[in-house]
């Protein structure tokens, strides 16, 4: 009997605990290492920080179906990993041990790296549903004092579509309230260009989201390193090719969105062999740690190199159906490993975005999320906001049903020809 721990919880975690109950089989053990009992859908939560959603819509305890699919949940969460000895040292002090890990954290926020950013300070998130929830609040008091309003991502940032996202959803959330004439309104991005979003673009995605900006009368400020936030002002620098500062900002704002840079968690940072100075998981091929062969990881935790050097450093975000195929990877090569051959699956890291703006959006393709692509398509139109509502409801649905993916989504994805894992699976040794 093999006994594989998932640590984490989250969009990548909670799949994964699914497909490796799936998979295994009732002979087996899966457990799961979380904060608490709670999923939250992130990708709602720009619809949150401006009223459309409350925690309620967005949320579901994940105990009731953990239990129904045989799945044991440790919701003390994680102090620390010990790989060399098979162990997570849990928060109460008590320890679980494993055959198979798999690291699923997602990331933590880095906001300390620049003086004065983040929910505590003067800027508001949508990286957790209690940072939105908490922006709730902020946006009423810009709707009953209208003022100028920045929305962006800091350098080191690597997940720009939600700041992409809120921009538009706050643009349609103020004329949904009347007062967008008495906010102008400032994109202040690491990214080289509009719409690189860390993956030097995806089809037309520069053409296309520079146009909405300025349909939408939003100004833009890219290569930007933000210097400190002190209240109601950015400082920023806004940086050349040969990494000198092009021009100093003072920017006012009444309200301001701005995305962190990630790390990896305390539970793992700082790990040798297991992380990168950063503190994400080294990774193979197959999501295998090359120094702990019976660690794996998914998700945003991950660690993927940058695209190339930028005058402002840029990460690459690891959107959500890229985590997907990380996950059905990693449960076929556990699977394997428990049967006692090697590691055969390799995940395509295809990405399909949905990047919602209220009432529009932007799709977009990329076969592989890296380039270079087999595919690389985008477009736009309002079919994109009503397809981010259904995707919402629809994965949520599937957290609460306790299943990784409906033979539909297959079939569907199947048609559109969107795999998640390489045609050729199997390598000689």
């Amino acid at each position: 009997m093999a006994e594989v721990v998932v640590l984490g919880a989250g969009l990548g975690g909670t799949i994964m605990a699914y497909e490796l109950r799936d998979i295994l089989g009732a002979e087996h053990r899966v457990s799961v290492v979380n904060k608490g009992s709670q999923y939250s859908f992130v990708p709602s939560n720009p619809w949150v920080a401006v009223g459309w959603r409350g925690r309620a819509d967005v949320t579901t305890d994940l105990e009731p179906v953990f239990a129904k699919r045989n799945i044991k949940l440790h919701p003390q969460g994680a102090r620390r990993v010990h790989p060399a000895e098979h162990r997570i040292e849990l928060n109460d002090g008590t320890s679980v041990t494993y055959d198979y890990l798999v690291i699923a954290t997602g990331p933590e926020l880095a906001f300390d790296e620049i003086e004065g950013f983040g929910p505590e300070h003067n800027t508001q998130s949508v990286c957790h549903v209690d940072h939105a929830l908490h922006a709730k609040p902020a946006f009423d008091a810009l709707v009953a004092n209208p003022g100028p309003v920045i929305i962006g991502a800091v350098q080191g940032a690597s997940c720009f579509g939600p700041a992409y996202e809120f921009a538009f959803i706050l643009e349609k959330a103020l004329r949904d309230a009347k007062v967008r004439d008495k906010v102008p309104m400032t994109f202040v991005t690491s990214e080289p260009y509009i719409g690189h979003l860390g993956l030097d673009g995806v089809g037309d995605t520069k053409g296309l989201l520079e146009s909405a900006m300025r349909d939408k009368h939003i100004k833009w400020i890219t290569n930007a390193k933000v210097d400190k936030f002190e209240p109601g002002k950015l400082f920023v620098s806004e940086m050349a090719e040969d990494g000198s500062v092009a021009r100093a900002h003072e920017l006012p704002f009444a309200y301001s969105m701005m995305l962190p840079a990630f790390r990896g968690v305390e539970a793992v940072r700082g790990i040798e062999g297991l992380t990168n100075p950063r503190g994400f998981i080294l990774a193979n091929k197959y999501q295998q740690n090359p120094t702990f062969s019976d660690v794996f990881s998914v998700g945003v935790c991950v660690a993927i190199p940058p695209m190339g050097k930028t005058p402002v450093p840029v990460g690459v975000p690891k959107t959500g159906f890229m985590i997907e195929s990380m996950v059905t990877a990693t449960a076929h090569n556990i699977a394997a490993l428990v049967a006692g051959r090697q590691p055969d699956s390799i995940p395509t890291w295809n990405a399909v975005c949905l990047a919602d703006f209220g009432d529009s959006g932007i799709a977009f393709v990329a076969q592989p999320q890296i380039p270079p692509r087999n595919v690389s398509w985008s477009s736009e139109g309002k079919w994109v906001h009503t397809a981010k509502v259904a995707f919402e409801k629809y994965f949520l649905h599937k957290i609460k049903s306790g299943r990784s993916e409906p033979f539909y989504e297959k079939l569907a994805m199947q048609a559109l020809g969107i795999d998640k894992l390489k045609a050729v699976t199997t390598e000689k040794r």
